[in-house]
């Protein structure tokens, strides 16, 4: 379930924050955005919508038309493509700061939900692609991003490639710790937004896979277990066992 919440005249979304809308947005300096200037933040929020997803709600599916652009600013996102068999993989997991659909194809390859509450700025596509073309800085930007994200999608083809479970699941932990450390967040106590089954899907385990190598690692200290995530307790040991 969504909703979509804009200023009352329609023209500017202030995304729940104060009347300084994109100016004084939190995810400003981790996102794309950073590359604007006031003017032209302005100029950006004029385009954009404020959308509310409850918990599994569904920002885009599969095969559907891609006509819109989205910018997390709270929350966590589950990407994940259906198999013709009926399956599921999970591809990955979008953070706050990331955008999503901004791939070339004109239709979704991948569903994305929201892991928890999930805020987003939701841009038309050919707007926000017009906006692009005339702002050169922008698009270094978003080729700066592109090129973060390919690093990811080479990291999981490298994990998936890896054969033990334990280390699959360091290496989970450590990526997502990098991850977090990115936006800022920098806690000792990781927090796990997807579930046991989702961490599954990615890494091309069984769920009891996993839980027995987080209960393993949490035996040995590595890790502590804790509601909603784990505690980091012994970095240099899960980086070993990350390889």
């Amino acid at each position: 379930m969504s909703s979509e919440t804009c200023a009352p005249d329609g023209r500017s979304c202030r995304h729940g924050r104060s009347e300084g809308g994109c100016a004084e947005c939190k995810v400003r300096f981790i996102s794309v955005c950073a590359a604007l200037t006031s003017d032209e933040l302005a100029e950006l929020e004029s385009l954009s919508r404020h959308v509310v997803h409850d918990p599994r709600g569904t920002l885009f599916t599969q095969d559907e038309e891609a006509s819109a652009v989205y910018n997390i600013t709270e929350g966590s996102v589950r990407l994940l493509r259906l198999l013709p068999d009926g399956r599921r993989h999970v591809m990955g997991f979008a953070l706050v700061g990331d955008f999503l659909g901004l791939a070339l194809p004109e239709r979704h390859t991948i569903t994305a939900e929201a892991l928890s509450p999930v805020t987003v700025c939701r841009f038309e596509r050919r707007a926000f692609q017009d906006l692009v073309a005339r702002k050169p800085h922008l698009l270094q930007r978003l080729h700066e991003r592109a090129g973060y994200e390919l690093g990811l999608a080479q990291d999981q083809m490298l994990l998936l490639g890896r054969r033990g479970a334990e280390e699959k699941v360091a290496s989970f932990l450590l990526t997502l710790r990098g991850r977090y450390a990115r936006i800022g967040l920098t806690s000792v106590t990781l927090e796990l937004p997807m579930g046991r089954q989702d961490i599954a899907d990615h890494l091309g385990l069984t769920i009891e896979t996993v839980s027995r190598t987080l209960t393993r690692l949490d035996r040995e200290k590595v890790i502590l277990i804790v509601p909603g995530g784990v505690r980091l307790l012994d970095l240099p040991r899960l980086e070993h066992l990350g390889g």
